[in-house]
């Protein structure tokens, strides 16, 4: 826009220089063309009543009225006569005079108290006088004034012209971009249904075309490798539970093993009980990958929800700090929230020693969840890798249990799902906190 309206204002100011110019000159010309005839003529009319006998320069001349209302000087010998008292030999400069009176004619511009004027000389060698006419020149300095005013508007119309054209033009050729870019931000937020529209501009058809084609690809990907993960999960439980059963019958006779025989069994049931805990998070997260967002949300109370999930774990009621469960409401599935809530409780558990706190709050529309823990904390740079999953935080390895490290990414998969967040930060009385948050429903 800027760019369209910098190039119409110097077309305009080109134009509109090279325009006033012209018309200046022409008009200057033309009005010295006339002045030059009607000195000429009155210098005529001037020798004519001088070549009578007795006749005197000084009456003539104030008899002299020149039709475009101009001055006459005359010079006689020494003497100079005026047919006004503001004008007189003053006016003619010595130029002039000595083109006058070598015996051509010549001309000079002048600025005069009343303006600019044009002064044209005349020899009248017959009467063996000089005459000079002071023509006012303000008329056409009005013109030239008015012409520019005009000139100038036309500049500042077509420059704002410009800019508006070059607005419009910015526009259109950024709007496919903000599609794209819109389109994106939706494919991001995990709408892999979204598509740019058909379009029939030929520059567009093919950026279109390839875009859909790779979201279609994306897509598939995506669902073929959420596919897989379950497919590979739920294939995995059925020898896991011919495993576990073989484990449990081996368990149920376990006063007739040696002890060695004891410890590798004790090895096996937590295994197991790891690879159990990892198939049910692998299918979790591969329901929640490329899933369309659920049309039987309830509303759910979220320190309701928290209680109940500190009920059946055992773990100590005191530990909550809650708003009342009215204010504390949002709208999501209730087995996908207690599922992240408990994840919360088990990642205190497992990696800093258990939890210390468990906040429930509403602020700003959003009901916030957090878990403070007794751990070591978690370093800056990973507060963010924590919530990718397989991932650990280094520092709580040393103390923790053996985990899978998806019950974080489970945590962050459910809180995008239901347009919240979860973030980990510093606990107030050491250790970390990890939150969840999820719009809160209107009050």
């Amino acid at each position: 826009m800027v760019g369209s309206a910098v190039g119409a204002l110097l077309v305009s100011v080109v134009l509109v220089t090279t325009t006033w110019l012209l018309a200046r000159s022409y008009l200057l010309d033309q009005r010295e063309a006339s002045l030059i005839q009607q000195t000429f003529a009155d210098a005529n009319v001037l020798g004519s009543r001088l070549a009578t006998a007795g006749t005197e320069v000084g009456d003539v001349v104030a008899e002299l009225a020149p039709s475009n209302g101009a001055d006459v000087v005359v010079r006689s010998g020494d003497a100079w006569y005026s047919s006004s008292l503001d004008v007189g030999a003053r006016y003619v400069p010595a130029d002039l005079r000595s083109i006058v009176g070598e015996g051509s004619a010549g001309t000079v511009r002048l600025d005069t108290p009343d303006g600019p004027a044009l002064l044209v000389g005349v020899p009248i060698s017959s009467a063996g006088v000089e005459y000079y006419e002071l023509a006012p020149l303000t008329e056409l300095q009005q013109v030239l004034r008015t012409l520019a005013v005009v000139l100038g508007a036309g500049a500042l119309a077509a420059t704002a012209a410009g800019a508006a054209f070059g607005g419009w033009a910015g526009r259109r050729a950024l709007q496919p971009l903000e599609q794209v870019a819109g389109a994106a931000t939706r494919i991001a937020g995990g709408e892999l249904t979204t598509r740019l529209p058909p379009t029939e501009d030929p520059d567009l058809v093919g950026i279109v075309a390839g875009f859909n084609s790779m979201v279609d690809a994306l897509a598939a990907r995506i669902e073929r490798d959420a596919r897989f993960v379950g497919d590979v999960s739920h294939e995995l439980r059925s020898p896991l539970t011919g495993v576990v059963t073989s484990v449990e019958v081996l368990a149920a006779r376990r006063a007739e093993l040696s002890p060695r025989a004891d410890q590798a069994l004790a090895l096996v049931e937590r295994e197991l009980a790891r690879f159990r805990q990892m198939l049910d998070d692998l299918l979790a997260l591969a329901r929640l990958d490329g899933a369309p967002p659920s049309d039987s949300d309830v509303p759910v109370s979220m320190t309701a929800l928290v209680r109940e999930v500190l009920a059946a774990g055992g773990w100590d009621g005191d530990l909550l700090h809650a708003d009342p469960d009215g204010a504390t409401t949002v709208s999501g599935d209730k087995n996908a929230l207690e599922r992240a809530v408990r994840n919360l409780l088990d990642n205190a558990r497992r990696h800093a020693g258990g939890p210390t706190a468990v906040h429930v709050q509403r602020r700003d529309g959003v009901v916030l969840v957090s878990v403070d823990d007794d751990g070591p904390g978690v370093p800056v740079e990973d507060r963010e890798r924590v919530f990718e999953r397989f991932a650990r935080g280094p520092r709580a390895a040393r103390r923790s249990l053996p985990g899978a490290g998806l019950g974080l990414a489970i945590v962050a998969e459910t809180a995008s799902r239901h347009g919240g967040a979860a973030w980990c930060s510093a606990a107030p009385g050491g250790g970390a906190r990890f939150s969840l948050s999820v719009p809160g429903c209107a009050r």
